[in-house]
């Protein structure tokens, strides 16, 4: 198992929005307001076509417009599907003009056959696909221009500017065919609807399977995504948990109840070398006054775990 976190780690928490929010108009933008005068270290954005949730792209460049020091980031952005080389030039250009402050994660999208058909990428072709438009991405982002002749992408002297000083890729996941994938191609690593164990054990194969292909993810690149409640964990909640994760025991394990439940799981993570957090409502504040209060009693509670 890793060595917990040292001291000279930061801790870091950012907020995330998942597939269902409701913040997709001019209340979004309050809300970006409220995190950044609040000191929040990031905000994240999911992705769902037929859901609610704004476009990732549109609503980070949107939020990095209002602020100066919030980092946006997805959780996650479906990759099979896109062109790489176009997607690469909008989060280039994202990335440069917000002063580095985009944090591109990425996944294989959703198994619901709505989503599946607005990406036109079949199941079983999403994790090729996957591996070489990240491929295609990260040659656009040294701002030189490349070939690439791969299964499904040829290019002949492609270049894409401006190149970003710094583009970090988050992956998640705890299979182990994503956790070998993580090893093989992410720079950091943002799992979701995991225990601390599963974190350490998690982080124990990207490390083997980076060391056999001579790369390294920095100690403070390993994060968690925690979903939280302000009381009991709704039933469904807990069915839908106990389906996806039939080898545990007790399911609810996986959601933080209430801000001295969040707490205690956030430091549990700590002690096993995590220490980047998102953390996402399960039901969000029903609107704009309520997100201020729900954001400050937030920012009470993490500010002693960041510093």
């Amino acid at each position: 198992m890793s060595s917990p976190a040292s001291p000279a780690i930061k801790v870091r928490v950012g907020m995330g929005l998942g597939t269902r929010t409701r913040l997709h108009g001019p209340e979004y933008g309050l809300v970006v307001d409220e995190l950044e005068r609040l000191g929040f270290d990031s905000l994240w954005l999911s992705e769902r076509i037929s859901g609610e949730a704004p476009d990732p792209t549109v609503a980070m460049a949107y939020g990095a417009g209002r602020t100066t020091k919030l980092k946006f980031g997805m959780s996650v952005m479906v990759l099979p599907g896109r062109n790489p080389v176009v997607l690469a030039k909008e989060l280039a250009t994202l990335a440069t003009m917000s002063g580095g402050r985009l944090l591109p994660a990425f996944g294989l999208g959703a198994v619901e056959p709505i989503e599946q058909q607005a990406f036109g990428v079949q199941r079983t072709e999403r994790a090729k696909l996957f591996d070489e438009a990240l491929t295609v991405m990260r040659k656009c982002w040294t701002g030189q221009k490349f070939d690439h002749h791969g299964e499904r992408f040829q290019y002949e002297g492609v270049r894409v500017q401006p190149a970003p000083k710094r583009m970090e890729v988050w992956l998640g996941g705890i299979a182990p065919s994503e956790l070998k994938r993580v090893g093989r191609l992410a720079d950091g690593w943002l799992p979701s609807f995991i225990t601390p164990a599963d974190a350490a054990a998690g982080r124990t194969t990207i490390e083997q399977v980076c060391s056999e292909h001579d790369r390294a993810i920095d100690d403070d690149h390993y994060g968690v995504l925690i979903p939280y409640t302000m009381g009991a964990i709704p039933e469904p909640l807990l069915a839908t948990l106990a389906t996806r994760r039939p080898d545990l025991a007790d399911p609810s394990q996986l959601v933080a109840e209430g801000w001295d439940g969040l707490e205690r799981l956030i430091r549990s993570f700590i002690d096993v070398g995590t220490s980047k957090f998102v953390i996402l409502p399960v039901s969000e504040p029903a609107g704009v006054e309520d997100w201020i209060t729900h954001l400050g009693e937030a920012a009470e509670m993490i500010s002693p775990i960041e510093n």
